[in-house]
Formats: C-alpha cells, sequence, structure tokens
C-alpha cells in the first residue's frame, strides 16, 4: 500500500524512515517533506495545513494510510476529512487534537476526569490576570498561552513584575497571535519532567517507551524553552512501578475520559509529566508523536511499525502484541541555526552529512532542510536536523551522537553539549 505522511520536520523524517521499512508499503509519499524525506519518500510540495489539496492528493492516489504528523493540521480537521473520504488515517479527530490546540480545553478535561495535574486560573483579560500574579505569595508561576504556538506558549515567572511582562507580551502586544486571547496560569511543580507517548485507537493503547527532553536552548537547561534541543531514552528513572502509576491514573482515564466525551481519537496520545514527590502529574498533552521524542522511539522501534499505525487507524490495537524496543540506548542531539529560537537565519549549505552517518550506530534526522542547486541540502528552519546514535549505554551512544554531529558542518551550527547528561534526583520519583 501506498503511505501519506504529512509533514515537514524531524518528527517525519523519523516516520518516514521507519515506515519505508516495511514490507506492506509499497511507496512513502510526504507533503511537504525535506531533504531528509526526499531520500526515502516522494515528497510532494503540499503545505501541511492544506486540507483540500491533501484530501485530494490522498483520494487521487488511493493511499492506504495517512499518517499526520504536524499539530496544526489535526486542529483544522485534516483527519475527519480525511476519514470522509474512506481513507485509513493514524491521527486524532479535530476535537481529539484540542487536548494539544487549546491549554484551557486540557486543563478543564483534566480536572472533569480527575486526572493529576496542577492547579490552576483562567484569564482572557490582562488586567484581571496582572492583578491575580501581583496578589500571589508563592513563586515560581507558570504562564500558558490557550492556543498553538509552535512550543513557545509557556512561561516560567519568578516575580510578578516578570509576569506582568509575559502578560503585555502574549495578550496586548500579541507576540503569539490569536494563541494568547486567553491563558492560563498554574502552580509550578518541582520534579523531573518525562514524556510518555502511547498509541492509541479509541478503546485500547500500546504505552511506548518513554523518553527524556531537553527543552532549553543552553547548557544546564538555560535560557528560553525551544521545540527540543536533544533526547534521550530509555530514562532510567521511569521504573516499572511509576509506569504502573501513569497507566493507571492518567492514561488509562485519559482513554475513558476521551470515550465519555465522546471524542473520536486514533493516534498518538503525548503526556508531558513532571515526576513530583507527590506522585506523576501532567503538564500537557499533544495530540501527536514529539519532536525529537519520535527520533528516538523510531530508532529503537524493532520491527515493523505499519501495522501499529493500521491497527490505530482502523480500531483494532488490541489484536496485536506490544512492540519490542533495543535495549541500547538513544541520544539525539539537535543541531539549530545561529539565532534560534529568536529570529534565525536559512539557506546555508550543510555538509558533511555522509561522513555524519558512517559513525557507527548513527543516524541523521533532517528537520528544517530543503534540496538546493546541485541536490545540495541548505538549512531552512531553525532546528535543523537532529543526529542520533544507538550505544551499549548513555555514555556510548553521546560519544557516537556527538562524533557524527561533529562531522556536519554549516555556517552558525549550534547545539547543547550536555544531551543524556541529565542527573536526577532518584531512580523512584514519584513511585
Amino acid at each position: 500500500m501506498k503511505v501519506l505522511v504529512v509533514g515537514s520536520g524531524g518528527r517525519e523524517h523519523a516516520l518516514c524512515w521507519k515506515i519505508a521499512q516495511s514490507p506492506l508499503v509499497s511507496e512513502v509519499v510526504c507533503a511537504p517533506g525535506n531533504a531528509g524525506t526526499a531520500r526515502v519518500a516522494r515528497n510532494v510540495a503540499i503545505p501541511a495545513n492544506d486540507v483540500d489539496k491533501l484530501v485530494h492528493l490522498a483520494t487521487h492516489e488511493k493511499m492506504g494510510l495517512a499518517v499526520i504528523g504536524p499539530e496544526e493540521p489535526l486542529c483544522l480537521g485534516l483527519a475527519d476529512r480525511l476519514r470522509a473520504a474512506g481513507i485509513p488515517v493514524f491521527g486524532p479527530s479535530a476535537s481529539g487534537a484540542r487536548l494539544e490546540g487549546s491549554k484551557l480545553f486540557a486543563k478543564e478535561f483534566l480536572t472533569r476526569h480527575r486526572i493529576p495535574t496542577a492547579a490552576y486560573r483562567r484569564f482572557d483579560r490582562s488586567g484581571q490576570a496582572k492583578a491575580y500574579l501581583e496578589g500571589c505569595r508563592t513563586w515560581p508561576q507558570v504562564i500558558k498561552a490557550d492556543g498553538l504556538a509552535a512550543g513557545k506558549g509557556v512561561f516560567v515567572v519568578h516575580t510578578a513584575k516578570e509576569g506582568c511582562s509575559v502578560i503585555d507580551t502574549v495578550m496586548e502586544e500579541r507576540r503569539l497571535g490569536d494563541a494568547g486571547n486567553q491563558i492560563a496560569i498554574e502552580e509550578f511543580l518541582p520534579g523531573e519532567e518525562v514524556s510518555v507517548l502511547a498509541i492509541v485507537d479509541g478503546e485500547s493503547l500500546c504505552v511506548l517507551e518513554p523518553v527524556m527532553d531537553h527543552k532549553q536552548v543552553g547548557d544546564g537547561d538555560v535560557g528560553p524553552n525551544t521545540g527540543g534541543m536533544g533526547v534521550y531514552s530509555p530514562v532510567s528513572l521511569f521504573s516499572r512501578r511509576l509506569q504502573w502509576q501513569v497507566e493507571q491514573n492518567i492514561l488509562i482515564p485519559t482513554l475513558h475520559g476521551l470515550r465519555r466525551d465522546e471524542i473520536d481519537y486514533r493516534g498518538v496520545l503525548f503526556v508531558g509529566l513532571m515526576l513530583t514527590d507527590a506522585g506523576p502529574r501532567v503538564l500537557e498533552y499533544n495530540c501527536r508523536f514529539g519532536d525529537p521524542e519520535t527520533q528516538a522511539v523510531m530508532r529503537r522501534w524493532k520491527g515493523d511499525l505499519v501495522p501499529y499505525l493500521v491497527a490505530a487507524a482502523n480500531g483494532k490495537l488490541s489484536e496485536l502484541e506490544a512492540p519490542q524496543w533495543d535495549e541500547r540506548t538513544c541520544v539525539g542531539v539537535v543541531g539549530a541555526a545561529e539565532g534560534y529560537p529568536a529570529s534565525y537565519r536559512k539557506g546555508d549549505v550543510i555538509n558533511g552529512l555522509e561522513e555524519a552517518e558512517r559513525v557507527e550506530g548513527a543516524v541523521v534526522f533532517h528537520a528544517g532542510t530543503k534540496v538546493g542547486a546541485g541536490n545540495s541540502v541548505l538549512t531552512d528552519g531553525g532546528r535543523v536536523l537532529c543526529v542520533t546514535a544507538l550505544g551499549e549505554n548513555v555514555e556510548a551512544a553521546r560519544k557516537a551522537a556527538y562524533a557524527a554531529f561533529d562531522e556536519i558542518r554549516w555556517d552558525g551550527k549550534f547545539c547543547r553539549r550536555d544531551i543524556g547528561t541529565r542527573r536526577h534526583r532518584a531512580a523512584e520519583v514519584g513511585g
């Protein structure tokens, strides 16, 4: 069968790379794709948010499966439109995508279904939000823009003055556009942050291996949040007991909540968790595979991914056995363009990609890249690529990932040099 993958980031390159290995697949088509997906799929120049053209593409080419990568087309209802056209889809309906598309909808869902999360207050006027912050006695506080903000809508503030400045930026200056029409202010949860992903078919779920992301731009977790500067898996602190807690207290209640609310959810449920002394708490939901989490998950997934995508799309996930995982550690290092996560330059020539993939255990996934003149590869985004490597332990994987990363060259390239070195407080946090 032919498979359509929608999106153009590192997540989509990793998905195309894994799907193309399946004996069930005759061709992978990626819309719009990047220079990396062009190596394993046929790119079609249709933007991920052009719902009408994507539906026409899928029906005209008789796709056997559509896999929707980014959150925006999901929130725009692409999965609903494709299903209505008879195309099996791995990705939730627009109503399910609201778990990511609206932070306030997600908080109300969590509260309604008694799923552990941080206490919060909702504001649609900047003056009320500022007055609330000026009366706070506990710090820090967390300010979240309600709508989609490309991973840049969450702010941890330590004083009322700092918080009021963020509110001005988001609600008055509208730096995040309509995403800042409303905000949530919630309590700050101390602890360790971890990402847990599960494949869901509306009735059943399949929990994937946990992943640890590095959000801040600088070494030592300093500087502004980004879409993700690096990743590693497995996560040592995620014990079997803790996994049971997360499944029983968060994942299963979420699935039940979706069913009670009559929300059609077939795809990935991505839960950002804080492992606190009182147990795991939900920070946020995402309605799709993460980036760069997907790169690590795909490297460690043993066997064929496609049957799980098809089963989720068709509501038959319970018929499959749990997937098998490579026991080695995967470390992924994101290479970014100068200036990221603020304004950054594009169009620089990337060299050394072939040399990087000669490093044992390394695979390079493209994110913000495009094909230039003479088949050259150019930078075309803030996060340019993610260099992944497998190793017998974290140190071996780190060594290989950075060795491969250092083979790659473009003007203004930078990365964090401490991916995978985070020291956890305990191996039984929340347990």
